[in-house]
């Protein structure tokens, strides 16, 4: 798997997830502290996102980070 397509499946992880709790772009960066274009790149693939970043979307989705890498 290419790294364009890795970056799509993660996006799409996260978005599943954050829909499936109800949330919307805004709200989720809202709670970690970001701005709604930095969910909105990760969740359309076109961020290489730090691990960082990454824990503190599964902090702000209430989930362990390993269901999102």
């Amino acid at each position: 798997m290419d790294k364009k397509a890795m970056l799509e499946q993660l996006g799409l992880k996260v978005k599943e997830i954050r829909l499936q709790k109800g949330l919307t772009q805004t709200e989720l960066a809202n709670k970690i502290g970001k701005d709604h274009p930095s969910i909105n790149k990760l969740e359309n693939g076109k961020v290489n996102p730090s691990y960082i970043f990454l824990c503190e979307v599964a902090e702000g989705l209430n989930i362990d980070i390993k269901q999102i890498i």
